[in-house]
């Protein structure tokens, strides 16, 4: 069985590209693959893409032209930990434009539940390892540019009023470090 999945690329809305596996048009009902369809397409509209290139793009500079050069004072080992350390920072940041577009979705859509029912589906799998408490901090410093999906669908479920978000990414900032910070115990 093919894997329920969406990605979207692209510098902008006119020369993007979405994907959209078989396995997600094939479990998911309509309004929830147009859920899918409006996230992917929040990343396109924002230039997400572009964003995390930059962010990406940064941290391989300094790691290459500050940080690699200090090894001869500094050792190996600072090599990894800022490495380590860069990376977790650039793709925690990318959570934040994860949720970014989980609440612009459910915001054109009107619909954050279904958007929620849709990630219930599509992520059923990793669901279950979230559930315990040392998989749930690691999925918020890994290196992984989503969020929890226990976190992504709560944060639908509980947005009342989807039509009055002002500011997504500013929420999504908000909610993903209230997210971390209540992983963390």
């Amino acid at each position: 069985m093919t894997l329920p999945n969406a990605a979207a690329s692209g510098p902008s809305p006119s020369q993007g590209v979405m994907l959209i596996t078989t396995g997600l048009l094939v479990q998911l009902e309509e309004d929830e693959i147009l859920g899918v369809v409006g996230h992917e397409f929040s990343h396109l509209k924002g230039r997400d893409t572009l964003v995390f290139f930059g962010l990406s793009s940064i941290e391989y500079l300094l790691r290459v032209y500050v940080t690699w050069p200090l090894v001869m004072y500094f050792g190996l080992f600072y090599f990894y930990l800022y490495s380590f350390v860069a990376l977790g920072l650039v793709y925690f940041i990318a959570k934040f434009f994860e949720g970014k577009s989980d609440l612009e979705a459910a915001k054109v859509l009107g619909q954050p539940k279904i958007l929620a029912e849709a990630l219930t589906k599509i992520g059923f799998q990793r669901l279950q390892l979230e559930r315990l408490p040392s998989y749930r901090i690691m999925e918020w410093i890994g290196w992984d540019p989503h969020p929890p999906i226990y976190f992504r669908v709560d944060q639908l479920e509980r947005l009342e009023a989807p039509e009055k978000l002002e500011r997504p990414l500013v929420q999504s900032i908000k909610n993903n470090i209230r997210g971390f910070l209540g992983a963390l115990g």
